[in-house]
């Protein structure tokens, strides 16, 4: 095994795990379910059935991710952050062949306690502030915060507000890297 799961953690038949992948205590991971190298699964998480995770994926405590939800590269999802996967959930009535997809795309930052409704995609590098409830689509880079989450302004690469001038460049406090925003979108400008 070129992973780790701790002795109380359930990884069911199926699954493909990569190498480097820790999972600690108490979490389950679902039949068929594709984890990248290095992730880092942290205690009480579910994972459900066919989720997807790339490389370097990053999982706080308490945190459930359901059918339909990829997660690329570099992801970081915050403790008891939440997904959903139906829009309009009834107990009394079956609903798993409706379940939305989201993606949630490289490097991008889920705070802790906040929910994604499903069908809504979070962009590369987009930061969702503690407690926001995302109810349309992230752009790249952009920083979301409340319920529901609208956005405030844009971050870097490295987790940093980016500050735009009256040219529309920014610059990344710790990286150095420039950004771009024009029309609407953020973008790095080549070194």
């Amino acid at each position: 095994m070129s992973y780790f799961a701790h002795e109380t953690a359930v990884v069911d038949e199926g699954c493909d795990i990569g190498e480097g992948t820790k999972i600690w205590h108490f979490s389950h991971i679902m039949p068929n379910c594709k984890i990248g190298q290095r992730c880092n699964i942290g205690q009480n998480v579910v994972i459900s059935p066919e989720v997807i995770l790339g490389n370097n994926v990053k999982i706080q405590n308490n945190v459930s991710i359901y059918t339909g939800v990829i997660c690329e590269d570099d992801v970081f999802l915050g403790p008891s952050m939440v997904f959903t996967n139906v829009i309009n959930p009834r107990s009394a009535v079956n609903r798993r062949d409706q379940y939305a997809k989201t993606t949630v795309k490289k490097g991008a930052s889920i705070g802790a306690n906040a929910t994604i409704v499903c069908g809504h995609d979070v962009g590369e590098y987009a930061f969702i502030g503690a407690g926001a409830v995302v109810t349309k689509n992230v752009p790249n880079f952009a920083l979301v915060v409340g319920n529901p989450a609208r956005q405030i302004g844009w971050m870097s690469e490295f987790g940093h507000r980016l500050e735009f001038d009256a040219n529309g460049k920014a610059t990344c406090p710790e990286s150095g890297d420039v950004y771009e925003l024009n029309n609407g979108e953020v973008r790095k400008c080549q070194k």
